[in-house]
């Protein structure tokens, strides 16, 4: 139990040196852009306080919490430490929400606004930023988050179980895990609606409404439609979402607006669908799937066995 304790005791304290060391680093870091940036350009009012606090979110908060958090580990109350940040986790997931819309507005000051852009290409290139631009700085507080979640872990499991600060330190690693879910979440939602709006503006028209709240984007691919009469095979771009899988077609090449985009031919909602391999079991060539709706069957083939099978998997899936 001694030599136990005592490789417990070992661990953890490498970890709690390395969570401090990397704190430091990530305040410097913050520290350049409240110093350079927020605090300049509130004295000199060349952002409208608006736009201010939409590009830097609550970043002063975060420091704050931080800067508390590293005076606690410096002292090695790491219990009291931790249950105080815990408190402004909550700041990250705020964060996380703001991203995008932080980057866009950046992006649109540097454009439009030619005092700013000057300002911030002046700031840049001073030593302490080292070639690193304000976009790159923006995103670090969720890099943070992410390495906060296994330095914390780390903590948790080299802390005897029957000690207060495990309990504590079970806690933090609770509420990080919940907030990094959530960032990761807005991410997830982020990249879904981007999904949906490239498939939008690829098809044709706007008969065919991509964009639909609670819709997730799966996958897309070309396979080749059997037709019911002896025709010859059809090949389509398909594309499935969790409710539906939209049948499309290239538009013509030759026409003036639309050689590039494709043309919807038809949309199945999967709330009435069942699928089944007809073929593709074995290792051979290729596969062939059927797509039962109350009114029709679809035959998809693909010469590609490793395809269908992705494609069988999906489809059953998002049937489920």
């Amino acid at each position: 139990v001694e030599d136990q304790q005592a490789r417990w005791e070992r661990k953890r304290s490498r970890t709690a040196k390395e969570l401090l060391q990397t704190e430091h680093k990530y305040l410097e870091q913050l520290d350049l852009v409240l110093t350079y940036f927020v605090m300049i350009l509130k004295a000199k009012g060349t952002l409208k306080p608006a736009v201010l606090e939409t590009i830097f979110g609550p970043l002063e908060s975060l420091y704050s919490a931080s800067h508390v958090l590293s005076l606690h580990l410096e002292k090695g109350n790491l219990g009291p430490g931790l249950e105080n940040f815990c408190q402004s986790l909550d700041l990250y997931g705020h964060y996380a929400e703001n991203l995008e819309q932080a980057n866009k507005t950046l992006k649109e000051q540097v454009r439009k606004n030619k005092s700013f852009r000057q300002f911030k290409k002046l700031q840049e290139t001073r030593p302490q930023f080292q070639g690193r631009k304000l976009e790159d700085l923006l995103p670090l507080p969720l890099q943070r988050l992410h390495q906060y979640k296994h330095f914390f872990r780390d903590l948790l499991e080299n802390t005897s179980p029957d000690t207060a600060e495990h309990q504590k330190l079970a806690k933090t690693v609770k509420s990080v895990c919940e907030v990094s879910h959530w960032v990761q979440d807005t991410f997830d939602k982020r990249e879904n609606s981007l999904q949906l709006l490239r498939i939008q503006k690829l098809l044709k028209g706007q008969k065919t409404q991509v964009l639909t709240p609670g819709r997730w984007y799966i996958r897309e691919g070309w396979l080749l439609v059997v037709p019911s009469k002896g025709e010859e095979l059809k090949r389509r771009m398909f594309f499935l979402f969790s409710d539906i899988l939209i049948a499309a077609k290239p538009c013509h090449p030759l026409h003036p607006l639309n050689s590039n985009k494709l043309s919807c031919q038809a949309v199945y909602p999967l709330h009435q669908c069942s699928v089944d391999k007809v073929f593709g079991h074995t290792w051979s060539q290729g596969g062939l799937l059927s797509l039962s709706f109350p009114h029709k069957t679809l035959l998809l083939m693909s010469s590609n066995q490793q395809e269908i099978n992705d494609w069988y998997r999906s489809l059953t899936a998002a049937v489920r």
